[in-house]
């Protein structure tokens, strides 16, 4: 009975702490529904439970005043954050009830708010590698209660939520004015707010009014602003185009005075609604001081417009309105008055000189004595690759032919890539006259020929890749001569992003002052040669520099390119190539020449790398299942000759076991970011299961080699030798890693030497027969010999890979002989093969004439004397 009442005291004290945290975690619905909501939606008695009416469920991010709902200072241990945004969801549910009024039902809901930022707990241990990292999403509920008309699109709800964070009651009420049923400019709006209900500030349920917008995309919705858009028969412009040309950032040249509305430097402009066959378009237009768009949202600095695209003069025409805050006018709707126009024109040939932009600008239309009034400002878009009928038009042809001289093919029979294939494009690193990294950048061609060129292309068309099956693979095809081999006038886009600790040096006569370069960009235009891999042209190149609220860009047209090309034979070939100056060197504009160094990545290149990891993955199914074979002989050799257990090196089969270890951790890191089709991602999974099979096999091994172990002095003494051995070449792998150019991190030098220790497994069992001097057959023959092969048959591998395919500097394209598991070179392939059969050759010996035969007879007699 005792015990019976102890457990009874004990469920009563549980359920009361979880009645106690329930009631103190939900909030409290005790707020009075007449007393805030009777004047926007009237209460009314329900009558019936009906069936959902729609009531449109609100997700938006165009959110203002919610920020002192979260901590303002972040927590001292949560220091790293990142910014991903405003958002706020409201949820009905679907227990709706039918009043006695007309079109007005009784509903409920949940309002989620979460914070615009996400923070990480660093939990990371000190003296570690690696830091652990918790997410907190930090986020309020507000639990409602309400009435939502149909007829005037009026919902208003209260309730209350518990903050979280300082467990502090908020009581608020949520009004809302939804789009209308007809909706126009001025309907279109979601618009709302969501206040406390506390009137006093100090009071700690206190928080600012939240203003709350939402910009649907509505199938109904009427043009009422902007006339009908004159067409053209020959306009073929399509709407996904037009919604596109329609989404950029614009600068703002005032040609009066500024004035508070419009004291901004940017216009970041985007389609709410992309356009019809009617060609018009419902657009935001955001004024904000950069010229990146991921400033928060504001209704001061926010217009909503409408506008109609003209085919005949390739123009978008369009009015622009103010959103006005939801609680501070009279009418149901928060769109202000609608007295700006906006008008750009897209400019679509692309010259050296002239990139293609849209330009126009904004205005006032109300009289000049009027308030807000403003005079006309200009607008210009920064690059602007996504036209109508954009082409490019080339002037400067003449002075890059006589500036590049006409060079003849060296190698007869190279084949160097097509003007219009994707080998034109690709990354690049920069480096000066003296060795040193100033910039990294990118370089893609605009036009080859009249045609401007595909930036669509992908690296390798994946359903053009055809894998075979594992019995048989494609044969790959050598790259093919293109017939038209004659010069082909060819432009290029190269952005270069430039170290600011090396821009001194690289531009020695130009004074920053208080801006900062941070990109180099150059159109360029010449002849291209696919019959030697040699391209030069000339090109005009802007600096760009950031300042305070403002962006200056250096212009200068005294610039020579010349790139060559790597033939497509050659596996590891290397684009390179030099940016020059060709002002005087007293000019402020010249700079150091730039000397370009790339990897020349090929279609075909990429063709063979897919099919090599094919290949690879088959060849790690096929030596795994080996391994498995070879394990098990070895089991069934012991349970035969159970005495040969206390024979065998546990050092050895722990080594071994660390060797498939290894591959089944990184292949649980490893990430496949390439695939020719779902037969590699699903051999990845049988790649990892084959893998853990000789894993566990292995294990068994060393548990029956454990349990049969009377006496380890023999391990000991293998111990005393190994462990320095293998300290010793820890320490010089480290210093290697340190005192080198490091291609691999410290982690890829460690796992190479462990791929050392592992390819000489039969060391240790090699020291033990030494020690015990025994002359029995302890390994199976068909263990040793057959995993001995399979340790040295990745260094063949690899001489036969570095011959026939491009090597690759990302560790996950490997899946057979990766470098950084092993030591993979000319050299190593060849010693480590040969120390493995040395090793297999010693045991064979050993087990033949005794575990001493290798021994000369005065440390023979030592041993025996001892």
């Amino acid at each position: 009975m005792p015990y019976s009442s102890c457990v009874y005291t004990f469920l009563c004290l549980f359920l009361l702490i979880i009645i106690t945290t329930n009631s103190s975690s939900t909030p409290k619905t005790t707020l009075s529904y007449a007393d805030h909501c009777s004047s926007f939606v009237p209460e009314s008695s329900p009558v019936a439970r009906a069936s959902p009416p729609f009531v449109p469920n609100l997700s938006t991010s165009y959110v203002t005043g919610e920020d002192k709902l979260f901590l303002a200072v972040k927590p001292e241990n949560e220091t790293y954050y990142y910014y991903v945004g405003k958002s706020l969801e409201l949820l009905i549910h679907s227990n709706y009830y039918k009043t006695i009024a007309d079109g007005v039902y009784k509903v409920e809901g949940s309002l989620y708010i979460r914070s615009p930022y996400v923070y990480y707990d660093n939990q990371s241990d000190s003296g570690s590698y690696h830091r652990n990292f918790s997410v907190r999403e930090r986020s309020i509920r507000f639990s409602l209660t309400g009435f939502w008309s149909e007829n005037s699109r009026k919902l208003c709800m209260v309730g209350s939520a518990v903050d979280g964070i300082k467990t502090v009651d908020l009581d608020a009420v949520l009004k809302l004015n939804f789009a209308s049923e007809n909706p126009n400019i001025y309907t279109g709006v979601v618009s709302g707010t969501l206040e406390s209900t506390r009137s006093v500030v100090n009071d700690p349920g206190y928080f600012d009014p939240i203003s709350i917008f939402h910009f649907p995309e509505l199938s109904n919705y009427s043009y009422s602003l902007v006339s009908e858009a004159a067409k053209s028969r020959s306009s073929d412009l399509q709407q996904d185009r037009l919604c596109s040309m329609s989404s950029f950032v614009l600068k703002m040249e005032y040609v009066g005075s500024r004035i508070e509305l419009l004291s901004s430097c940017f216009l970041a402009l985007s389609p709410i609604q992309c356009p019809g066959p009617e060609k018009k378009l419902r657009f935001m237009a955001k004024l904000q001081n950069s010229s990146y768009d991921h400033q928060g949202f504001g209704y001061e600095s926010t217009l909503i417009g409408e506008a109609s695209w003209d085919d005949k003069n390739n123009q978008l025409s369009g009015v622009a309105c103010r959103l006005l805050y939801p609680a501070n006018h009279s009418s149901n709707h928060a769109i202000g008055d609608c007295t700006m126009g906006l008008t750009l024109k897209y400019n679509s040939v692309w010259t050296l000189r002239n990139e293609p932009k849209a330009v126009g600008h904004i205005w006032s239309t109300k009289n000049v004595n009027d308030s807000g009034y403003f005079g006309k400002v200009n607008l210009t878009s920064f690059d602007h690759e996504d036209l109508p009928d954009l082409r490019y038009v080339y002037n400067d042809l003449d002075r890059a032919k006589k500036l590049c001289p006409v060079i003849k093919p060296k190698e007869k029979g190279s084949i160097y890539p097509d003007g219009h294939s994707y080998d034109m494009r690709f990354d690049m690193s920069f480096k000066s006259s003296k060795g040193e990294h100033i910039a990294w950048g990118y370089a893609n061609p605009i036009s080859v020929g009249n045609d401007l060129y595909d930036r669509n292309k992908k690296v390798v068309a994946m359903q053009s890749i055809e894998t075979e099956s594992v019995s048989g693979f494609k044969e790959i095809s050598e790259p093919v001569r293109n017939t038209n081999i004659a010069p082909t006038d060819i432009s290029y886009k190269i952005s270069i992003s430039l170290y600011k600790v090396k821009l001194i040096n690289l531009f020695p006569k130009l004074n920053f002052s208080t801006k900062v370069p941070r990109r180099f960009v150059i159109t360029a235009e010449g002849v291209y040669s696919a019959e030697n891999g040699h391209l030069c042209m000339v090109g005009c190149g802007k600096l760009i520099m950031y300042g305070m609220n403002s962006t200056h860009t250096s212009t200068d047209c005294e610039i020579l390119v010349k790139f060559k090309f790597a033939s497509l034979s050659d596996k590891n070939g290397l684009i390179k190539g030099t940016i020059e100056s060709t002002r005087n060197k007293s000019d402020p504009l010249r700079f150091e020449d730039m000397i370009i160094i790339s990897d020349a990545y090929s279609f075909e290149m990429a063709k063979r790398s897919i099919w090599r990891m094919d290949f690879e993955i088959t060849m790690v199914l096929i030596f795994n299942t080996l391994s498995c074979f070879f394990i098990g002989i070895q089991i069934l050799h012991v349970k035969r000759n159970p005495e040969v257990l206390s024979r065998i090196s546990l050092i050895m089969l722990v080594i071994l076991c660390l060797g498939y270890m290894i591959p089944l951790w990184c292949l649980a890191k490893q990430t496949l970011f390439v695939s020719s089709d779902g037969w590699l991602e699903a051999n990845e999974v049988v790649v990892r299961v084959i893998t853990l099979v000789p894993f566990l096999l292995q294990i068994r091994l060393v548990q029956l080699v454990w349990s049969s172990k009377q006496s380890v002095a023999n391990e000991k003494k293998s111990v005393f030798i190994l462990l320095p051995m293998y300290i010793l070449g820890c320490l010089i792998a480290l210093l290697l890693n340190w005192a080198r150019d490091r291609k691999y991190s410290l982690w890829d030098d460690l796992r190479s030497y462990v791929g050392l220790i592992i390819d000489g497994f039969l060391f240790p069992q090699i020291l033990l027969n030494v020690f015990g001097g025994s002359a029995e057959k302890a390994l199976a023959r068909c263990f040793y010999v057959g995993t001995s092969a399979v340790r040295l048959t990745p260094h063949a591998y690899n001489q036969y890979r570095d011959y026939n395919y491009p090597t690759l500097d990302v560790n996950g394209t490997y899946y057979y002989a990766n470098p950084s598991a092993d030591f993979y070179s000319m050299a190593w392939d060849v010693l480590i093969p040969c120390g493995v059969i040395v090793l297999a050759v010693i045991v064979f010996l050993q087990q033949r004439n005794g575990g001493r035969w290798i021994l000369p007879q005065r440390c023979l007699h030592l041993l025996m004397s001892e």
